[in-house]
């Protein structure tokens, strides 16, 4: 009998892939503790069992393209086992592609999720790139990790253990973003990669420094230390006085500077775009939001009904169409801790229409008023905050140390304000995107902006785009500058002139 119930136990142990591995004291070499021991038994589990529920079951994941069904876009349709922000993930690979999600339907029962995209390239044309196409299929179908540090198609990725990371948060002014760049110069620091957006007087800014004269990451804590200080006093500087009420009482802990050491972990495998929606949000930059209205007259709106036979709360908004709508939106949810079970999207004459069916993480739906309320208003910065009204300017040059600061020096001396950065390094050039408006209110002086800057850096790439994207309220403010008085000019030249001067340190 013991014969026949030790064959059993070696036979099941087989079927579970474990293995006994055995070590020989006699090899190693001479220790106290290993002289009585003859072998040492440890459990082995077979790698495939990882994969066992997949082979049963069938893929956790699965993708099909489709470029013959319509004619105006590409069809990728996505089956998986549902998880808590799959669709941010999802949108996020078609995002990071520069793809136009014109069309989508998103439902998700019985613990599987089921999603169509109805894509285009940025020209409104199918995909046709097979290179984008299997980016697409592995992108989405393989087995999803922690994503990278900072990871983003939309920005060139820079590996966490090559550069520093550094955020910063704090009541924006005319004028900061170029100080925050002089303070990093004046810290020794190179800015390899930066991206900053402003909404609603608040300012979220993401940085990749590392040292100036080893081009090296910055470890040293003291150094660190030094340089959060160094900026958070810029941060907490005086402020612009025309701020609207509250801006300027910020909490101090909320006007404050994080560097890699102190990030945390989900800081740190989050993208850029979805950690600058992040540090706005929690500088409660929805308080406020401004009413934007498109060329014909019609507003943002975010309504917020409760369906309660299915027990969904459904958020349907309607607002002019534009990249990455799609991305804000369920990012914004996903970060306030709703679940998206079912949504429909479609775009139609440059105007998006959005639906979606949404539960708390706890599975209720919105009760409140005041619930729905912040819901709304929060959907509503996030849908405002990559719409840049004024100029859009491009300027490549060769990289050096400080160049973001002298660039940013006459920006402030122009009397521009920096409304949108993105600051990349390509090899030996530095590319810079900035949405610049006049810290005045009036339209921005081209031609006299352009001789400046030649006057100032020397050769230098500049590509100069209107915004196309403009309010009503834009508008009138343009018409009206249009009829200034000598008065009017004479008090927008000193405003101008004052944004220009450097604080005596």
């Amino acid at each position: 009998m013991m014969g026949i119930g030790s064959d059993t136990k070696k036979k099941s142990i087989e079927k579970v892939g474990t293995a006994v591995a055995t070590f020989d004291s006699s090899q190693a070499p001479s220790l106290p503790y290993l002289s009585s021991m003859k072998k040492v038994c440890w459990p082995y589990f077979d790698p495939e069992f990882d994969t066992l529920p997949e082979r049963i079951n069938g893929p956790t994941c699965s993708v099909c393209i489709d470029n013959e069904s319509t004619e105006d876009s590409t069809v990728v349709k996505v089956d998986s086992v549902i998880k808590q922000g799959l669709l941010l993930e999802v949108v996020q690979v078609l995002t990071d592609l520069d793809l136009q999600i014109c069309k989508s339907y998103i439902s998700s029962d019985g613990g599987w999720f089921m999603d169509v995209f109805h894509v285009r390239d940025k020209h409104g044309n199918k995909i046709r790139d097979q290179n984008v196409l299997n980016y697409i299929q592995q992108g989405i179908g393989r087995s999803r990790g922690s994503p990278r540090a900072y990871s983003n198609r939309a920005f060139p990725y820079i590996p966490p253990n090559e550069h520093t990371a550094i955020e910063m948060t704090g009541a924006d002014r005319p004028g900061l973003f170029s100080e925050i760049s002089a303070a990093l110069v004046d810290l020794h620091c190179n800015i390899k990669e930066a991206h900053a957006w402003s909404h609603n007087a608040r300012l979220a800014c993401v940085a990749y420094i590392s040292d100036q004269s080893t081009d090296s990451p910055i470890d040293d804590p003291c150094r660190l230390a030094s340089i959060e200080g160094h900026l958070t006093t810029v941060l907490r500087a005086t402020t612009n006085p025309n701020c609207p009420l509250g801006v300027d009482s910020l909490a101090k802990d909320q006007q404050e500077v994080k560097t890699a050491e102190f990030l945390g972990r989900e800081a740190a495998m989050t993208t850029v775009e979805r950690r600058l929606h992040q540090l706005l949000l929690s500088l409660r930059d929805f308080e406020r939001p401004s009413k934007f209205e498109d060329d014909m007259g019609r507003k943002r709106v975010v309504r917020i009904e409760n369906c309660d036979q299915k027990g969904y709360s459904i958020v349907s908004i309607e607002c002019e169409d534009r990249p990455r709508l799609m991305f804000d939106t369920v990012c914004t949810l996903t970060d306030m801790q709703y679940v998206v079970f079912h949504a429909s999207v479609n775009s139609h004459g440059g105007y998006a229409f959005q639906e979606y069916f949404i539960r708390h993480m706890d599975g209720y739906t919105l009760s409140t008023e005041s619930e729905k309320e912040r819901v709304v208003k929060c959907l509503e910065a996030a849908i405002e905050r990559r719409v840049c009204e004024g100029v859009r300017l491009e300027l490549c040059a060769e990289n050096r140390v400080g160049l973001l600061s002298d660039i940013t020096r006459v920006l402030r001396e122009n009397g521009l304000a920096v409304v949108r950065a993105d600051v990349e390094t390509h090899g030996h050039n530095s590319v810079n995107a900035f949405y610049v408006r006049d810290v005045s209110g009036n339209q921005v002086d081209l031609g006299y902006f352009i001789e400046s800057v030649k006057r100032e850096m020397g050769p230098i790439n500049l590509h100069i785009k209107i915004n196309e994207i403009r309010s009503s309220a834009a508008s009138r403010s343009m018409t009206q500058s249009s009829r200034l008085s000598f008065g009017d000019m004479l008090r927008s030249r000193i405003e101008r002139l004052s944004h220009g001067f450097h604080p005596i340190k």
